[in-house]
């Protein structure tokens, strides 16, 4: 292989006036001849050759079928969406509610099954002839989980959180539309490495410059091995002058079918805008070859900025020991032990014994020595067609991690029964249902003593009491410091629930089934005094058993014996009746005696309907505090956990799907 075709039709079809074959390389490397390309050199000095027209898109040095229909792309700065023919990048979709967004979008016909990632494309789709990346079960059903996750949880989480999250999706939604025909793989590394030197002996012409000007590689270049592949290089932001296709020949071409490497800047480049492009890519492309060499293979940039972050993604990686023709004897193998270490305390899985894992090499990109072993992994790695699957699984894995902390609780969150009895009890505290209760017993019994007592016991009674109240009720403003103890016993039983409801929940949840508490505690205490007045004591007097009307007979029973006894001897002292004083003194002594034993009689009997009284006075103060207390405070923390246990039965759904 000799020459490269430059990929973009815009610069061919502008150029097809030009003839003569390419001139020798120079003393760098680059291959000479004219200029031909509208938008000057490109960026590594290589200067493409014209290639054949649009129409002859079956030939071997034939460009991409789609090509025609691309204009240049410039570098995205985000690198989400594919830019639009005109340059301008599409706006981004505001996040929803993940119901209401599917709701939306959703168009699929009755009674069948869509998800949320067979939604239309947004500015892109494959070419025509190509294939659409398809998602398995396992991972759909992940996709479809996280994006229920976030749409849940965009109302409790702030957009930082789900940031990452919410690029995923994009990221994956983005990838499906396009070839699944392709893999593409970036090559990044440090300066001096050699990566753009193993570009170019895979590619088998020099494409990338390469030399020991630092930085060298100033823009990604990339070079597809197949048609098809022009909107996967869209999404990556490479403009048509910096990409290129092999000149069918050499061997590796049908191995490497379906391929687009692309060169990255050094990601430890002097210069902030390549580190930039590299993040960038590198979280768009389906795999990557990591290239170090002998010298900077445990340089803590590439470790703990790169590789450590990135070791869920093992299974998408290549690790490359380049320059090993630089090392004499069995220094090559000991280095390469080392970086193997250096990778497994990275959490990097090595793909060693047929487990999945990074593949870990050696060789020497300028002698060839192992270029073999990589193309070979290469290109089985490429015709499996999964390299996009596993990338976007692993992307899924990381965002899931990275969201633990906001999801993952304790054991045994949630409301417990004994927490809700304890938030009643402590509102019937503060809105006296207790001494309610007590002040109907007492009143009950005062009502029946009464009734049954002697006459001169209440008319006693009645000449003591008749600046007071009316009998049988009770005052129902309670004085100002009796309501301020009483809101005080409200905010305390609110903090108490709340803090035993949201014990264990990540910290976002935590507060919000705070606020939730806090927002039904406005007013409660107001509420419980206006339930607490409906549903006390009735006014007037308490009802009466059926045995009332009997000692009050048998009381007036006794006061008439006194009082006939007591006019019978008042006539026998007058001589007005024969002298009998036993018999008139019998008859009072009946009558003294029997009023006290009736009253006491019917204390007695009052005492189990008082007590019943009491209690049903109380249960209704009870109750509607604790119906009040349910309505504002308990149901909306409940609505809460209910959110919770919802986004955490969506978060199970993505990590069990990862861990299976």
């Amino acid at each position: 292989m000799t020459a490269v075709a430059d990929q973009n039709h815009t610069d061919r079809m502008d150029h097809s006036d030009g003839t003569g074959p390419p001139g020798p390389p120079d003393h760098a490397g680059r291959p000479t001849g004219r200029t031909e390309h509208a938008g000057g050199v490109a960026a590594s000095g290589y200067v493409p050759q014209p290639a054949p027209e649009a129409g002859r898109s079956g030939s071997s040095s034939g460009t991409e079928a789609e090509g025609a229909g691309h204009a240049r792309v410039p570098a995205a700065s985000s690198g989400t969406e594919p830019s639009g023919p005109d340059g301008d990048a599409p706006p981004a979709a505001p996040w929803d509610d993940g119901l209401i967004a599917r709701r939306a979008t959703d168009s699929a016909a009755p009674g069948e099954e869509r998800s949320p990632l067979d939604a239309p494309a947004r500015g892109g789709s494959s070419a025509p002839g190509t294939l659409p990346l398809a998602y398995d079960g396992a991972l759909r059903s992940r996709l479809d989980a996280l994006r229920e996750l976030v749409g849940l949880s965009r109302a409790r989480l702030d957009n930082h959180t789900l940031a990452e999250a919410a690029r995923v999706l994009d990221e994956a939604s983005a990838r499906r539309r396009l070839s699944g025909q392709h893999t593409v793989v970036a090559i990044a590394g440090a300066t001096g490495s050699g990566k753009s030197q193993l570009f170019n002996s895979l590619a088998g012409v020099p494409i990338s410059e390469t030399g020991v000007r630092r930085p060298t590689t100033s823009s990604p270049i990339a070079c597809s091995w197949s048609d098809g592949a022009a909107a996967l290089i869209d999404r990556l932001g490479i403009p048509g002058r910096l990409r290129r296709r092999p000149v069918p020949g050499p061997e590796g071409e049908a191995q490497l079918t379906g391929l687009v490497l692309v060169d990255l800047p050094d990601h430890d480049s002097a210069a902030v805008q390549h580190r930039e492009q590299v993040d960038r890519i590198l979280k768009l492309v389906d795999a990557v070859i990591w290239v170090v060499d002998p010298e900077k293979y445990a340089d803590a940039a590439l470790h703990e900025r790169y590789l450590r972050p990135m070791a869920g993604h093992a299974e998408v990686m290549f690790v490359v020991l380049n320059q090993v023709d630089r090392l004499p004897g069995e220094a090559a193998e000991q280095i390469l032990d080392d970086l193997r270490r250096l990778l497994d305390e990275d959490g990097v899985a090595l793909g060693e014994h047929g487990e999945p894992g990074a593949t870990v090499l050696a060789l020497s990109a300028l002698t060839g020595d192992g270029l073999g072993e990589l193309r070979g992994a290469l290109g089985k790695f490429v015709a499996e067609r999964g390299a996009a699957a596993r990338r976007v699984s692993a992307d899924v894995d990381a965002a899931a991690t990275g969201l633990k902390q906001v999801y993952a609780a304790g054991q045994g969150v949630g409301l417990a029964e004994d927490a809700r009895e304890e938030f009643a009890d402590r509102l019937a505290d503060a809105v006296g249902a207790t001494a309610a209760g007590d002040a109907a017993e007492r009143a009950w019994l005062r009502n029946a003593n009464r009734a049954c007592g002697t006459p001169w016991l209440r008319l006693w009674r009645w000449y003591h009491d008749r600046g007071g109240p009316p009998t049988g009720k009770l005052a129902v403003r309670p004085p100002a410091d009796t309501e301020a103890t009483a809101r005080q016993r409200v905010e305390q039983a609110v903090r108490t629930v709340s803090d035993r409801a949201s014990a264990g929940l990540p910290a976002p949840w935590a507060q919000a089934v705070r606020e939730a508490a806090v927002r039904g505690s406005q007013g409660l205490s107001e509420s419980l005094d206006e339930l607490a007045a409906g549903a006390g004591l009735p006014s007037g007097r308490p009802p009466r058993p059926g045995w009332w009307p009997v000692a009050v007979l048998v009381q007036a029973a006794m006061t008439l014996l006194q009082v006939v006894g007591g006019l019978w001897l008042a006539g026998q002292i007058a001589g007005v009746l024969a002298p009998n004083l036993w018999f008139p003194v019998l008859l009072m002594l009946c009558g003294i005696v029997g009023g006290p034993l009736v009253e006491w009689g019917c204390r007695l009997a009052a005492r189990g309907p008082a007590r019943r009284y009491g209690q049903g006075a109380e249960r209704r103060l009870r109750e509607a505090a604790a119906s009040c207390g349910r309505a504002r405070v308990l149901d909306p923390v409940a609505a809460e956990l209910l959110r919770y246990r919802e986004v955490r039965e969506q978060y199970g759904k993505v990590v069990r799907a990862g861990a299976g």
